[in-house]
């Protein structure tokens, strides 16, 4: 199994619609995109945070279904409106 955490950091003027849309597109995902076992997202409340407001941990399968998600047609739709709006560091590992 791998895991795929993601820590955001809101750009200045991102509104709380666009927060709530990146939130409950980043959940449906596990039901359009094959090889995802698990979604969980959610805004950080701990007092170490960095500034990073939000976020995730996802459980593929495997390798191959983190890197299939990477370029899958539904993710990259996403990332296209996402990416400006956000700082964001990503970290990947088997379990």
């Amino acid at each position: 199994m791998v895991i795929h955490t993601f820590f955001f950091r809101w750009k200045a003027g991102v509104t709380d619609a666009e927060k709530l849309r990146a939130q409950a597109e980043i959940r449906a995902l596990q039901a359009q995109i094959p090889g995802i076992l698990e979604t969980n997202v959610g805004v950080n409340f701990s007092p170490r945070s960095l500034g990073y407001e939000f976020a995730g941990v996802m459980k593929f399968t495997d390798r191959a279904a983190l890197e299939a998600y990477s370029t899958h047609p539904v993710h990259l739709q996403l990332l296209s409106w996402l990416v400006p709006l956000i700082d964001a560091i990503e970290v990947d590992f088997e379990a």
